[in-house]
Formats: C-alpha cells, structure tokens, sequence
C-alpha cells in the first residue's frame, strides 16, 4: 500500500469517527446484530469490530503474512487463518478466520488466573506474564482463534515498545497469544496490519460506536454497510456475539 494512501486512509477514518461520534449511535442492524456498544462501556472512546467481505477475497493470504510480520510471529503461528468453504454449487472459496472478539467470550469465563480479559473497547487480549499455559481457553474457544506456544519465538527488534497485553512481541514461551485487533495500531489511529496489507481490500476495522469502517481506501457507514450487504457472523447460534462480521455473496456457508 503507498505511504500516500495509508495517511488520507487514516484521516477519512479519524475524521468519519469523529463526526459520527458527535452524532447519533450507531443505527440498530437487523434488530440487536449490531451491539449496542455505547451502553457497555461508556467511558470508551471507541468499540472496535471487523468486517470481511468475502466478495473480494481471493485466498492470497497476505493478510495473513502481514499479520504475522507486524507481531514477529512464527510460522505456525496464523492469527489470521485462511481457510477454504464450499458454496451452494460446490465451488471453493476463501475465508479469513481471526479472533471474533465475543461480546461473550467463553475463553475469558474458563481462564483460571484472569489471563485473559475484555479491554474497554471489546477486544480480548491474553496477558502473558499471568497465562500459565493449561490452553483450557483454546478448548473453550468454538473459533479454534488460540495458539500455543511450543517453541521459543523468533527475535524481535530490541527498538520495539516493551511487551504487554496490546502488544505481546515477542510472544511468551509457555503461553497462548491470539489475534489482539492491532490494538497497538488503532489507538493511534493506524489500520491493523491485516488491513493494511490486504491487496484486495477485503477487510475492514470497524467502530461500533460512531457505526464507521474502514478497508484502507473507503470509509462507510457500518450499520448501512452491514445491512445492505446481508452481513452474517459466524457460529453467532452459540450466543458469543462475535464482533466479525462476514458479508458471504458467493453463497457460502460458514460451517466446517
């Protein structure tokens, strides 16, 4: 993505955050779809989500790469996965799968040392220097979104911020790390690094509160964007309210 392209991507969603937030809250979608984030933690300035649209993906996986260069990540650590569904005619089509960030985490209730928690903007995050490494939240977790770490991780520049919850490079032997929204990223008003890194401009960071999202090159109106496009979330009969939303298009079925 060109640096030139990255700043006016930036000020379109600062600036569309801003304005929607001295505005109204964000529309209801599809009844209460869409979450009614202002009420859960008003103190917060922003309630993030994610979009994918599955319309544009094409499997290249760059997200993934991206995603994994921005953490100093191993190879087997994906917390972005590429995955492939069947259509309604047999066909084959990518889906990205990251941390769905539940509004109901099942992974944050089997913790037993508060591990892992909810942030004031809804993302779940793992503290490492507490997570004793029993994986009980990769068990609980219907996303398969958790990721252990068996092997040392590999180095990371000495220049980097100190590890903590919003930014955990490098990763914790012993420890379970997953998806952490780029948190480091958006609270400077920056795009996660899948989203930056995604050529086709399939994803996009969300804010539930001013109802604004963001792939990099536009910025829409979350909760007309969600309707209009028959956005679905995955596994969402579980009751974990995931924050991911999916806008499917080619017929899929978001079950494997």
């Amino acid at each position: 993505m060109a640096k030139s392209r990255v700043a006016l991507t930036r000020r379109r969603f600062l600036t569309a955050l801003t304005l929607a937030a001295g505005g109204t809250a964000a529309a209801p979608f599809v009844g209460e779809r869409l979450v009614a984030a202002t009420s859960a933690a008003p103190e917060a300035k922003h309630q993030w989500a994610f979009v994918v649209d599955l319309r544009k993906c094409d499997g290249c996986e760059h997200c993934t790469k991206a995603c994994q260069d921005e953490h100093h990540l191993a190879k087997d650590q994906k917390w972005i996965n590429v995955y492939r569904i069947s259509s309604a005619d047999g066909e084959t089509h990518p889906m990205p799968r990251l941390c769905m960030h539940c509004e109901n985490p099942p992974c944050l209730k089997v913790c037993p040392v508060g591990a892992t928690f909810k942030n004031a903007e809804g993302v779940v995050l793992v503290n490492q220097q507490t997570c004793i490494g029993c994986r009980t939240c990769m068990a609980a977790c219907p996303y398969e979104a958790r990721y252990f770490n068996w092997q040392e991780p590999p180095p990371a520049p000495k220049t980097l911020m100190p590890s903590m919850p919003e930014f955990p490079v490098p990763q914790l032997k012993g420890t379970v790390g997953k998806c952490i929204l780029c948190v480091h990223n958006t609270q400077t008003g920056k795009l996660p690094a899948c989203v930056e890194g995604c050529p086709m401009e399939a994803l996009y960071i969300a804010d539930l509160k001013s109802d604004a999202a963001t792939n990099g090159r536009e910025t829409v109106k979350l909760s007309t964007f969600l309707r209009e496009n028959d956005a679905i979330r995955f596994r969402e009969e579980l009751g974990t309210r995931p924050r991911v939303y999916y806008i499917p298009g080619h017929g899929q079925k978001l079950i494997f």
